[in-house]
């Protein structure tokens, strides 16, 4: 655990008792303050009373007169489209509100860095897709390098739940723009942008907004280092934003669509093969065609972005491009579930929105593409180009009809992930992918997308043990 500093003695209310709420009164608890503790979830209140904490309706007028912070779970809208009644009454005291990153980025340094030979680090990864898989090999490459290293925040651990960090030892951290956007202290030694596509803009007010909620990493972190996806307008405009010159090799531009040239620190892929340049020479490359965990140029992508923050951290090319091949890659992440009959079956249930669901039809073909779900804003007009390699769509879904009907390729209205399946295996011939992409979110049939890929795994692991 990290220890909260700074508010010993203080009363700090934390609205939503969830993963990272309750980590963040824990947090609050080992560092002297006294955690006021709401939630909407009669269950969750009773878990946190259970622990000892002082459960206290935060909607009462009043409730912040001796509040010295409000700390919110990032479910909870602070903003857009409209503040949470607490959030809102919390700002109208003029209590500042936080979350439990910004607790962890102004805790995780204490004085025992004093007697320490190398500093810890922390690498930060945003963006809109990728960030769990460039988080995860990140912190894969770290460990099988030798090197200490925890995986925290939008995935693996809680960032107050993890230990205080050894001599020489780094932390990774997802941080999704839930994250970014609210916290109040941010000052990653590495910041990673892999790329951005329409996402959560509701909950930001449009692009903009969901575009300066990531910024905020940067703008505000000022990380020694910036590796920065250039293949969108945004990611782009923030390099031009943290660089002083083209030479300027604090920031390592990332690319799958070209090659990157000029004096500075770039990191590309093309046709499979990873390139590193360095003052206009190169200085590696990486081939990642035989790279089982990595398929399709959305992972090659993640594999530069991953690349570059390790390189920045002192690691030689060769344990980088070594630990490639022991990644396995992540669950509902473009994983191979098995093969039958030259038919392979993969799982990309994480693939919630267009782009990534793009990304993931573009990095096979011969697909029998399952797809469908909860649609989100903007269309599915972005996937036109990305479905050329489809043979056959079959939708899923309440609105798996109207799903269906958006779709430039021969689609059949399956309903469930079973019919789905069913229909998919029953037409497939050798050579093909059955690929769960869904280009949607789950919340219409799971309450997760895991549960969502673990149904695909359970209908498609019923098939293979038939055959």
């Amino acid at each position: 655990m990290i220890p909260v500093q700074g508010l010993a003695g203080a009363k700090v209310a934390v609205l939503g008792l969830g993963r990272s709420g309750l980590s963040a009164a824990r947090a609050l608890r080992a560092g002297g303050a006294e955690a006021i503790c709401w939630d909407d979830n009669p269950a969750a209140r009773d878990v946190a009373e259970a622990e000892g904490f002082l459960i206290q309706d935060l909607r009462r007028n009043g409730s912040f007169e001796a509040i010295a912070r409000l700390v919110v779970s990032p479910g909870i809208a602070h903003l857009y489209p409209a503040p949470n009644p607490v959030v809102a009454a919390a700002l109208e005291a003029g209590v500042p509100v936080d979350n439990d990153i910004g607790l962890f980025f102004q805790s995780f340094a204490t004085q025992a860095w004093d007697n320490m030979g190398t500093m810890p680090r922390i690498v930060a990864v945003t963006g809109s897709n990728g960030k769990s898989t460039t988080s995860a090999l990140i912190h894969h490459i770290l460990t099988e390098a030798g090197r200490p290293s925890q995986l925290a925040g939008n995935i693996g651990r809680g960032v107050l739940d993890i230990e205080p960090s050894e001599n020489g030892g780094v932390v990774v951290l997802e941080l999704s723009s839930y994250q970014t956007e609210l916290a109040r202290s941010l000052t990653p030694d590495v910041a990673v942008f892999t790329n951005l596509s329409p996402d959560h803009l509701e909950r930001h007010g449009g692009m903009g907004g969901y575009f300066a909620a990531k910024r905020r990493l940067f703008a505000e972190g000022g990380p020694d280092r910036a590796v920065v996806g250039v293949d969108e307008n945004e990611g782009m405009f923030l390099a031009g934003q943290l660089t002083e010159g083209r030479s300027d090799d604090r920031v390592i531009r990332v690319s799958v669509t070209r090659k990157l040239t000029g004096p500075g620190w770039q990191v590309f892929a093309r046709k499979g093969f990873l390139s590193e340049y360095r003052r206009g020479k190169q200085a590696a490359s990486v081939d990642l065609r035989s790279v089982p965990g990595l398929p399709g140029a959305h992972n090659h992508q993640n594999a530069c972005a991953a690349y570059a923050a390790c390189r920045s951290l002192g690691l030689p090319p060769k344990v980088v491009e070594a630990a490639f091949h022991s990644f396995g890659g992540l669950p509902h992440r473009s994983q191979m579930i098995g093969e039958a009959g030259g038919v392979r079956f993969v799982n990309d249930s994480k693939a919630t929105n267009v782009d990534s669901a793009a990304k993931a039809l573009v990095a096979f073909s011969n697909i029998r593409w399952i797809c469908g779900g909860l649609e989100k804003e903007g269309g599915l007009s972005g996937l036109a180009v990305a479905s050329k390699s489809v043979r056959k769509a079959y939708v899923i879904g309440r609105e798996a009809a109207g799903f269906a009907m958006q779709l430039e390729v021969e689609a059949e209205v399956c309903g469930t992930m079973e019919a789905a399946v069913a229909s998919a295996v029953a037409d497939a011939e050798p050579g093909d992918v059955v690929l769960l992409a869904p280009a949607a979110a789950s919340f219409d049939q799971y309450d997760s997308f895991e549960r969502r890929g673990d149904d695909f795994i359970a209908q498609v692991e019923a098939h293979l043990q038939r055959d």
